[in-house]
């Protein structure tokens, strides 16, 4: 029924992001036309979170060692924040060109992307 998603980054600087995406986490893209590009991203899964009024989302990269995706994105001149220790995961945010923010996390919780459901049917 679903054959995928579509995420959107809103930004005061689209073409410094699209290049972040494509020189500096080297994900591959499509040219939709134009020059706008749009990037294929790792297995991604969904979460829904109780929350006191509807609209806000969040997008969060996810790795396997935040200190050394943090050090790597580091020697390629990306400012990152200190990384926090939560409960779920190590948390940081990656600036990005435009001047947004990005999360990236290394998750302590089991990790659904690329599983099949261990629910039952």
């Amino acid at each position: 029924m679903i054959s995928g998603a579509h995420m959107i980054l809103y930004s005061t600087d689209a073409e410094a992001d699209r290049a972040f995406f494509r020189d500096v986490l080297k994900f591959p893209a499509v040219d939709a036309g134009h020059g706008w590009l749009i990037f294929a991203l790792p297995p991604a899964e969904i979460a829904c979170h109780p929350a006191e009024e509807y609209g806000r989302h969040e997008i969060y990269l996810m790795c396997d060692d935040a200190a050394a995706t943090v050090r790597e994105l580091k020697d390629r001149h990306i400012e990152c924040e200190p990384v926090m220790e939560l409960a779920w995961g190590l948390l940081t945010h990656v600036k990005l060109p435009g001047g947004g923010r990005l999360g990236l996390y290394q998750p302590k919780h089991p990790v659904a992307a690329g599983r099949k459901s261990d629910l039952p049917a």
